[in-house]
């Protein structure tokens, strides 16, 4: 096998001192030359010896154990096995000891090789037969000669990005501020001084905490149901579309939005470090030519432009943004919010407009990505709801009204044993499970592959 050769070159390669970029000497004498490629020949053997353990473990739990007539038994309780798992423990150690007396540049070569030797294991195991038809990755149970096509929606803050989009616009708000009187005195650009701005985000922020917490025990008080109950939800939610009006309200009214430059706004848009794997995986799936594909981001952002800027470049100037916008005078902010998204339903029914634009096919599959309160509805109503991160509070509403959370490699396995083929009837909106992932990389692999 192709995967394999690679890997087997690459292991001699490197126990042998010929690693690209290094000037191993032919002939390997002294102590010190011993010790640098002993290290980096271990980078090369360490990620095999942990993704196998990792893999097998993972596998043997999916297994019967009464079961022994699995061809692979033998082979993955060896791997499961304490003595291996000592053994990879053991070259990590190692690996650790012989790194102490090398040089900052030996190291970053080490980094290198250990990252190869990774990247070379993982194309091992992608490119095994599947000798049944697997549901991944999902991408390829979608037909677009048959009118197949994605429909993906994702949540912006801390879904998209690592910090919420209101305290990226408080920063370039106060700096503003500093810009207009760096000495902090009154100015006629917000009407208010530096330390009353600082305060009145801080005293916003803070309100914002609370009463969001007031309403998530409100909630809790009532009878928590016996079975998935949507219309309960629904209800509940209620309490939150009254909570996030009041909230854009009082930022209006505080005035802390006035006085931006739109220009300003769409440079730190541009600068926006998001989630790892964001960009690459929304770039990857909408210049996929055997992909029809749709991506919207339906967001309570007070900043389209923030939105849109952030996903500028890579071109993904494509994406369908729907989010609240800030009104401007010449291009400076008035403080006005130009309020479009602000609750649960109506984040659901910007969500429910795309599905009917494009048509009520049974060959459309939609997925949503978000983690926050206000993503639920969209959550539940996408055949497939991803939620990023582990937030306690959908934890609780889960508990609440009867809905559950499932790691997504698990999810698959599970679904992989109910239909035997799979297809995307399998999936279906309202089932009350939602889908966990701690990252980007695990939705890629998901709908797209490695």
């Amino acid at each position: 096998m192709n995967a394999t050769v690679k890997y087997i070159d690459f292991l001699l390669a490197t126990a042998s001192g010929r690693i690209e970029g290094e000037k191993v000497p032919g002939k390997i004498a002294t102590p010190f030359e011993k010790t640098k490629v002993a290290a980096y020949t271990l980078c090369a053997i360490a990620p095999c010896m942990t993704l196998f353990s990792f893999i097998n473990k993972e596998i043997q739990a999916l297994l019967d154990p009464n079961d022994s007539s699995h061809i692979y038994k033998k082979w993955i309780d060896d791997y499961c096995s304490q003595n291996f798992e000592a053994y990879a423990l053991q070259i990590e150690e190692l690996l650790d000891t012989l790194s102490i007396c090398l040089t900052g540049e030996e190291l970053d070569v080490m980094e290198k090789l250990y990252q190869q030797s990774m990247r070379l294991e993982v194309d091992f195991f992608s490119s095994q037969p599947v000798l049944q038809e697997s549901m991944v990755p999902l991408s390829r149970m979608l037909d677009p000669a048959a009118g197949g096509q994605f429909t993906i929606f994702c949540d912006f803050d801390l879904t998209c990005t690592a910090f919420d989009s209101s305290a990226i616009l408080a920063e370039i708000a106060i700096i503003t501020m500093q810009r207009a009187d760096p000495d902090g005195n009154e100015s006629q650009l917000a009407q208010m001084s530096l330390t009353d701005l600082r305060s009145t985000w801080d005293a916003l922020s803070t309100q914002y905490t609370e009463e969001f917490e007031q309403c998530v025990e409100s909630i809790m008080l009532a009878e928590t149901v016996k079975s998935f109950s949507y219309e309960g939800l629904c209800e509940a939610l209620q309490l939150f579309e009254d909570f996030e009006k009041k909230v854009n309200s009082r930022v209006v009214q505080s005035g802390v939005l006035k006085g931006i430059n739109q220009e300003d706004i769409i440079r730190a848009g541009q600068g926006l470090i998001l989630q790892d794997g964001c960009k690459g995986f929304l770039q990857k799936i909408t210049k996929n030519e055997k992909l029809i594909t749709a991506v919207n981001v339906l967001s309570y952002c007070w900043s389209g432009d923030l939105i849109r800027s952030a996903f500028s470049s890579g071109d993904l100037k494509a994406l369908n943004v729907q989010s609240n916008e800030l009104a401007y005078e010449e291009n400076i902010t008035t403080g006005e919010i130009i309020k479009k998204l602000e609750s649960p339903m109506e984040k659901l029914q910007a969500f429910s407009n795309i599905i009917n634009s494009r048509g009520n096919d049974c060959h459309n599959l939609t997925v949503y990505i978000g983690g926050s309160v206000g993503d639920l509805l969209c959550l539940l109503e996408a055949d497939i709801g991803i939620v990023m991160g582990s937030s306690p509070t959908l934890r609780r509403l889960g508990e609440q009204f009867g809905f559950s959370f499932m790691p997504l490699f698990s999810g698959l396995v599970a679904k992989q044993r109910e239909v035997v083929g799979g297809g995307i009837s399998t999936w279906k909106k309202l089932s009350g499970i939602l889908y966990t992932v701690s990252s980007w990389d695990e939705i890629h692999s998901f709908i797209l592959g490695s």
